[in-house]
């Protein structure tokens, strides 16, 4: 909801340039700048889901009031410029997602200049988006785009940790959805920018036939069958404990193994019976130190849940410059 302070972002506004603009069936209403919009469909994003996001998030911030401290200090019609500013290296992600909550805010013009991108290595200190325009929606906007661009570069260089363990192999790592609620596009997008790869988005999607399922429906193979029959054109993965159970799905014909908490040379002796029949993703016991040793088994991909649901921040921040 709108407050007379942060008028949020209208619908509709963007126009037929607009990358969330109508195609033959959809029209999806945004009102963010129709070339951000473009720049964040053009990453994989939704504009609309990012409008959403950046509301949300500054709402949260102002519970329908204002900023009391920015109204009571700065003058209407200040303006100023701000730098985003890297304060330890790493892999930045969310740069477009900030300039999002900064447009919502913004009553007045806003110029953007932008000295990074995603995905990028940035060490301590370097200048990555600089931003002028009113003051106080700087400062009003200000929490509300770091904690997201700070959270998913945070993501993004965990997520670059792994990939630079696993150079030199044909595994990737990959994510799962053990993500923020409400965040979840943009957790894995920082994953791809990090240099990972992405699970199923959904649950329906994909089919990942777990400990629980194979309980429930009374053995491996038949929780697998009963997914390929109901659901014959879904992808389905299917998580093994054991080498048994490997050649049980694989023999039914899984399209990807999970190999949980199997050691190196169990995994070693997986590539051995699958012999390229289906993919393999290793899962558990996963850490940067033996990662190297996993991937060297020949799995196709390392499961790593910690990549969203333990990575720390990327300290960044927002500095205004002095006035002149």
């Amino acid at each position: 909801m709108s407050t007379p302070d942060l008028p949020l972002a209208s619908s509709g506004g963007c126009g037929d340039g607009c990358a969330c603009g109508a195609d033959d069936e959809t029209y999806l209403e945004c009102g963010l700048d129709p070339a951000l919009a473009q720049l964040l469909a053009d990453s994989g994003l939704d504009p609309v889901e990012v409008e959403d996001i950046a509301n949300v998030a500054l709402q949260e911030d102002l519970a329908h009031g204002v900023d009391v401290t920015t109204v009571a200090t700065i003058p209407e019609d200040a303006v100023a410029t701000a730098d985003f500013t890297a304060r330890e290296a790493g892999t930045v992600s969310g740069l477009r997602v900030a300039e999002a909550v900064i447009s919502v805010v913004c009553e007045e013009e806003l110029e953007i200049e932008r000295h990074a991108e995603d995905g990028d290595r940035v060490e301590a200190g370097q200048k990555l988006l600089s931003v002028t325009t009113r003051t106080r929606d700087l400062l009003t906007a200000e929490r509300s785009a770091l904690n997201i661009l700070c959270r998913l570069s945070g993501v993004a260089t965990a997520t670059r940790a792994w990939a630079d363990a696993l150079d030199g192999t044909k595994a990737k790592v990959r994510d799962t959805r053990k993500t923020t609620p409400g965040l979840r596009s943009l957790e894995k997008y920082a994953v791809r920018c990090g240099g990972g790869v992405n699970h199923r988005m959904s649950l329906s999607d994909a089919a990942l036939v777990k400990d629980n399922h194979v309980v429930a429906a009374g053995g491996v193979a038949q929780a697998f069958q009963a997914v390929r029959e109901r659901f014959p054109d879904v992808p389905i993965e299917v998580e093994v404990d054991t080498l048994d159970q490997l050649r049980e799905v694989l023999d039914a014909g899984a399209d990807l193994i999970l190999l949980d908490n199997f050691t190196p040379g169990e995994c070693e002796e997986a590539v051995a019976i699958v012999q390229g029949r289906a993919a393999l993703e290793a899962s558990g016991r996963l850490t940067l130190g033996n990662a190297k040793a996993y991937a060297d088994t020949g799995v196709d991909y390392l499961a790593v849940g910690a990549l969203t649901h333990s990575s720390p921040i990327l300290d960044i921040g927002l500095d205004l410059r002095p006035a002149e």
